[in-house]
């Protein structure tokens, strides 16, 4: 299966230039670090977990920034009716869990339209806009902190997927 949109290249954000170009320039950059540690893996070695007792595995993480995009940008900084995709209340790391009856090529697809819905989702607001969904903490959130969070949670969780890509074949880098 070839999967599309994975770039050659990892983008590079701007090294100059105002705040919100830099915040976007650093989270396209981890969303295509996502992508790239995943390239040329079949599904098998995409739910490959890299160390027991951990069951945490490439496929995982991509399913779980799917659900994190969406709870972020389309329920709390839009207001959307936006359930959950992989976990639920009962199963809170449902998102985590992978079958053989998953593919990446799904979950991919899922990621990727969840992106996009995202970049829909900040494209016309400033990054002081308040959120118009609730948190289930009460607190609000301006689009920069939610901006900044996701570049943290995918920072944490690339250095996840480089160590489980890397216990997988031993690829290490961007």
């Amino acid at each position: 299966m070839t999967i599309p949109e994975i770039p050659a290249k990892i983008p590079s954000p701007p090294t100059t230039g105002g705040e919100r170009a830099m915040l976007e320039g650093w989270l396209e950059q981890h969303r295509a670090v996502l992508a790239a540690k995943c390239a040329g893996l079949d599904d098998a070695q995409l739910r490959e977990a890299s160390v027991p007792p951990s069951d945490l595995t490439l496929m995982g993480l991509v399913r779980h920034m799917a659900d994190v995009e969406r709870g972020w940008f389309r329920r709390v900084l839009a207001g959307e009716d936006a359930p959950p995709i992989h976990y639920s209340d009962d199963d809170l790391d449902g998102d985590f869990r992978v079958t053989e009856q998953d593919t990446f090529e799904a979950a991919y697809a899922t990621w990727q339209h969840e992106i996009e819905r995202a970049r829909e989702a900040a494209a016309s607001r400033s990054l002081d806009d308040p959120n118009l969904g609730a948190h289930r903490s009460g607190e609000d959130f301006n689009l920069r902190w939610i901006m900044t969070h996701m570049i943290e949670e995918y920072a944490r969780h690339n250095g996840h997927a480089d160590l489980i890509r890397q216990a997988i074949d031993g690829a290490t880098g961007d």
